[in-house]
């Protein structure tokens, strides 16, 4: 069922859309008229576009959901799109589609998409269920795999069951105990640590399961399929052990950076229209310099001025400053407005069209904080070899980085980004930095 769910989504503005405007050229307009063959044709392909958008920015379906935040998320999507080509049309002051087409659409995509994400959660629910964890693993690993589990998982899972390697060690009066702990909390995947590995008694084991349909995992795959980062006890092992698509694959490298360019063109325009109100805004709420700017470690290690409409008072632009707080008492009214509609990042759309950003890739620190973190975490040099960027993967997975502990999870998801680089996980990325803004999350 969960397959059935993006399909139904896909499939819902097309036929609404497509749907409504032919009945609107046969039925309802004065004069029927052939829609295939009119103006509106495209214009209704270029609304289906933005409903596919904003469902996937929304989280619909295959965010788990209440009815009620379902209804809410569908009255949004829907809402939202109908809005946006009112919009479009008032500005072009032209009727590009009737009105009848556009809250149609939107009106009957609202239960359609509640009726998906319905069916999206009924089937995470059953995943849920399947998904029983017998990890074999040290207690302090146990012990961060619950957390991380609970905390923002790829596929759902519950740890059933977390032993050390000893306790499925063969004995007398247990000749298969792995294999008895999976039957006993009906186990569906066994994770084994890098120490079961090497012990050939919990391999055989562990063969036997799979042999009856129970699927195994290393820690560090099941950290990646389940979890999308790579465990902290693994980064030093693996770093070295997987190619990086900015670094070894150019056709990768020059397709990004033409959508790095192509988007950033587009945001500029963004830009040039919200200065005027920024400047009204600081004047009020935020008095001092429109921009905040601070040298940050980009590709290769190289220092470059990253740009942001300033949202602080007392901030020293040159020196460093402590770690910001998600509640920091330095942030203004107005920059705190600016802060949770993200429109303080805008001013970098600058830094992407230098080439010193793209618009996905891991986030730049300050120099300061590069050298302490490099002494103290496992090859997190590594994370320079590609263009830092505006969003990233440890962004939408965990959110702000507060302090070392936090760098050391987000860490983690940059490696993951690292391993998986692709165009795919870029425009995944995007959709739920997307989903981020459209929730209001600040940093």
């Amino acid at each position: 069922m969960r397959r059935v769910a993006p399909i139904a989504t896909t499939l819902g503005p097309p036929v609404a859309v497509l749907g409504l405007s032919e009945l609107h050229a046969r039925v309802i307009a004065a004069v029927p008229y052939d829609f295939t063959s009119s103006f509106r044709f495209g214009w209704a392909l270029f609304l289906i576009v933005i409903f596919w958008v904003t469902a996937y920015a929304a989280g619909i379906p295959d965010v788990p959901r209440s009815p009620r935040d379902a209804a809410v998320a569908a009255g949004l999507a829907a809402g939202s799109a109908a809005l946006g080509m009112s919009l479009l049309q008032l500005l072009v002051g032209d009727a590009l589609l009737p009105r009848f087409v556009v809250l149609g659409s939107a009106l009957v995509l609202i239960p359609w998409y509640v009726m998906c994400v319905a069916v999206a959660t009924g089937g995470r629910y059953r995943s849920l269920e399947r998904d029983h964890v017998v990890a074999v693993v040290s207690p302090d690993e146990g012990e961060v795999l619950r957390a991380d589990i609970r905390r923002a998982p790829e596929r759902t899972a519950s740890v059933a069951a977390a032993v050390g390697p000893e306790a499925v060690r063969p004995r007398p009066d247990a000749p298969a105990p792995l294999i008895d702990l999976v039957e006993q909390h009906r186990g569906t995947v066994v994770v084994l640590n890098r120490e079961s590995q090497l012990d050939e008694a919990i391999v055989v084991q562990a063969a036997q399961l799979h042999e009856r349909g129970v699927r195994v995992r290393t820690l560090m795959a099941f950290y990646d399929e389940w979890l999308g980062k790579l465990p902290v006890a693994e980064l030093e092992r693996v770093s070295l052990m997987f190619d990086i698509a900015d670094v070894h694959r150019s056709r990768y490298g020059r397709l990004k950076r033409l959508l790095d360019v192509g988007l950033a063109l587009a945001g500029s325009v963004l830009l040039v229209v919200l200065v005027p109100f920024v400047v009204v805004g600081n004047a009020v709420g935020n008095r001092g310099p429109l921009l905040f700017r601070q040298v940050r470690v980009g590709r290769g290690g190289e220092p470059f001025e990253i740009l942001k409409f300033r949202t602080m008072v007392d901030v020293d632009d040159e020196g460093p400053d402590a770690w910001t707080q998600h509640d920091d008492p330095r942030i203004a009214p107005f920059g705190g407005l600016l802060r949770r509609t993200h429109l303080d990042e805008l001013p970098q759309v600058v830094n992407i069209l230098r080439g010193e950003l793209s618009m996905v890739g891991p986030r730049p620190e300050q120099p300061h904080y590069v050298d302490e973190l490099r002494d103290k975490l496992p090859f997190y040099g590594l994370r320079h070899l590609v263009r830092p960027g505006l969003t990233g993967w440890a962004q939408v997975k965990y959110g702000y980085a507060g302090d070392e502990r936090d760098a050391l999870q987000k860490l983690q998801y940059d490696f993951y980004y690292l391993r998986h680089q692709g165009i795919g996980l870029d425009l995944r990325i995007a959709g739920r930095t997307i989903r981020s803004v459209m929730g209001r999350r600040g940093r």
